[in-house]
């Protein structure tokens, strides 16, 4: 079976290069597509010479910033892997939770599996608001659904590469995971949570979402539960 990496990326210049060499150093017959979301940091100066290194790499390029799930939809369509593993680049979320990732899908009892941060693994103690907000996040997210998710935003995301083939997935930035969520609730899959490691970043690390996007977040979880 083959598998996906999908890896968004927009100004990750100090950590692309170390995230491709811990996707690689996975075990696994795999391709990675990494989407550049514009970057103007030198990431794509150097998204060019790993490109012309790795024969399984394929590197895409957006002319502007669309944000993450702009980028995501970019790289699904370019995908060719039977399952498909979205990767974070920013070094937060390792590769080598990969096989407990696809352990569910590949024994046939699964079609998509969230990596839950708050389901026992190791992880990086950082702030209780991005806690908290998670946690209502998800709450609201199970509310609409009837799942029982303990982490709807998680980066990692694994599932059958058929199933985002004819999902119309609409949202440009981190908008992505509520809408992704609401749509696989609505098509009545087998959904797994598994535990996994976390080693989040503070802003001065280069931490991306904000206050801005939780609120973006609860918009598209009622957007795509009662109106599309």
């Amino acid at each position: 079976m083959k598998i996906s990496v999908v890896i968004p990326v927009y100004n990750e210049t100090g950590t692309i290069e170390e995230i491709v060499a811990r996707v690689q150093a996975v075990s696994l017959e795999k391709e990675i597509i990494i989407v550049d979301d514009f970057s103007t940091d030198g990431t794509r100066e150097r998204l060019e010479e790993i490109d012309q290194i790795h024969e399984n790499i394929k590197v895409l390029y957006h002319d502007h910033n669309q944000g993450k799930g702009a980028a995501l939809r970019t790289g699904f369509k370019s995908a060719t892997g039977d399952v498909v593993i979205i990767q974070d680049a920013d070094l937060e979320y390792d590769p080598k939770e990969y096989p407990v990732l696809l352990e569910s899908i590949l024994d046939g009892r699964a079609d998509v599996v969230y990596g839950s941060r708050f389901l026992g693994g190791p992880h990086r103690v950082l702030f209780f608001w991005h806690y908290l907000g998670n946690k209502f996040l998800t709450l609201l997210s199970n509310a609409l659904t009837n799942l029982n998710l303990t982490d709807m935003e998680t980066c990692y995301k694994v599932f059958k590469r058929e199933i985002v083939e004819d999902m119309n997935l609409k949202s440009n930035r981190f908008g992505f995971e509520p809408e992704f969520t609401v749509k696989i609730a609505k098509k009545n899959l087998r959904i797994y949570e598994v535990p996994i490691s976390y080693s989040g970043r503070t802003y001065a690390e280069g931490k991306k979402i904000g206050w801005k996007d939780g609120l973006a977040a609860i918009f598209t979880l009622f957007r795509f539960r009662l109106f599309d």
